[in-house]
């Protein structure tokens, strides 16, 4: 079981999505845990990954390969996990969007995929959204955190007005906010009040496990 373990994380690592996929479906037959295959293999590669890329060993294109593969694997194995009647346990909800007048995706895009493939449980609202759409549904779906993304400096006060609107509805306790994007930073994110930011897909997820305890 350990080497099947290795050879899941390997693959990730690698970029490997036929083999992860290919792993995946041999541990079903296997009658292996699904959840531990996800929790002990497959993420644990996305972990190593992350570590790598926080290290400057690994780059970006590795970082979106590895949440791919990733992702591949758990579309395996999340329908053998719902046969068993077993719950893989959500980390925490997730608000997340590009601000409104911004269009920017891709590194909004790679966040969600690797906070999602962490275990958090994401509502990606895409690019260009409202304040009104980031409080609807931070509220709808009891949101544990909201993440603001803004790739231009002229839409950065966006994320203090989602911040402000949050704030003004008393729903500002429950609800952590993290910013990111090219032009963001740490002094940013103090002067609106937002409870973090992170500079890279990876340490977002890092900042979301910390803020709720991870």
């Amino acid at each position: 079981m350990g080497e099947l373990f290795q050879q899941m994380m390997t693959s990730v690592i690698n970029g490997e999505t036929e083999g992860a996929e290919k792993l995946a479906k041999e541990a079903i037959s296997k009658g292996l845990s699904p959840l531990d295959c996800i929790n002990h293999g497959f993420v644990a590669g996305l972990n190593y990954v992350g570590e790598q890329f926080s290290i400057g060993e690994m780059f970006v294109p590795d970082l979106v390969l590895a949440s791919e593969v990733m992702k591949s694997a758990i579309a395996i194995l999340e329908p053998e996990i719902v046969k068993q009647g077993v719950k893989r346990e959500s980390l925490g909800k997730i608000v997340l969007g590009t601000v409104e007048g911004d269009i920017h995706d891709i590194g909004k895009s790679l966040v969600g995929t690797m906070l999602s493939a962490s275990g958090f449980q994401v509502y990606d609202l895409g690019v260009d959204v409202s304040v009104e759409s980031f409080v609807e549904k931070a509220r709808e779906v009891n949101a544990h955190i909201v993440g603001l993304s803004t790739l231009l400096t002229t839409t950065m006060y966006r994320q203090k007005e989602v911040i402000d609107r949050l704030t003004s509805l008393g729903l500002r306790p429950g609800v952590k906010v993290i910013i990111g994007g090219a032009p963001v930073t740490g002094s940013w994110a103090e002067e609106i009040g937002a409870d973090g930011y992170s500079e890279d897909a990876m340490g977002a997820v890092n900042l979301a496990k910390k803020l709720l305890g991870g």
